[in-house]
């Protein structure tokens, strides 16, 4: 199903945005605004993630 696919997609993007999110904070001198727009762009990656979701069911 192509929904079933998007969230598959989605959630994949959403673990490389958890990785890089792991790798600034782990930096001695993080950027806190790449990590504020990183942690930004992976809620809305959940959201819409969640959003699907629920038309499944």
């Amino acid at each position: 199903m192509a929904i079933e696919a998007r969230i598959r997609e989605l959630g994949s993007r959403h673990e490389n945005l958890d990785r890089a999110i792991h790798e600034e904070a782990s930096r001695p001198a993080s950027d806190e605004l790449r990590l504020r727009e990183l942690k930004r762009r992976k809620l809305r990656l959940k959201e819409e993630m969640e959003t699907l979701q629920k038309r499944l069911h």
